[in-house]
């Protein structure tokens, strides 16, 4: 049997954390296999920036910056490729922020 891969990505690990048990809760009805949530490594997007526009610092030569960072959390799935539950599963509320991915392999 075919399986689906979903893969999940976004800022915060809860809404990837409560997605990823709902599909798991909606393989469990329908009795599918799956495997996962299986956390991928976190990536980390920094920048590092003046905090003048001028560029001199505070003026006595101490430059002064700022850090940002951003962080994307990804979560995989495998679960069987039933028609019904792959319907239910793409009827899950998926916030805005949460991208999602799924592959048939």
């Amino acid at each position: 049997m075919q399986v689906a891969r979903i893969k999940l990505s976004g800022s915060s690990p809860q809404e990837l954390d409560q997605i990823s048990g709902e599909i798991k809760e909606i393989a469990k009805k329908f009795g599918i296999d799956y495997h996962g949530p299986i956390p991928i490594p976190t990536k980390k997007m920094r920048i590092t920036t003046l905090k003048t526009p001028c560029g001199d610092g505070t003026g006595h030569g101490n430059a002064t910056w700022e850090k940002w960072e951003m962080r994307i959390h990804k979560r995989v799935l495998d679960v069987q490729a039933d028609d019904r539950a792959l319907r239910q599963i793409m009827r899950v509320n998926i916030p805005a922020d949460v991208r999602i991915e799924i592959k048939l392999l």
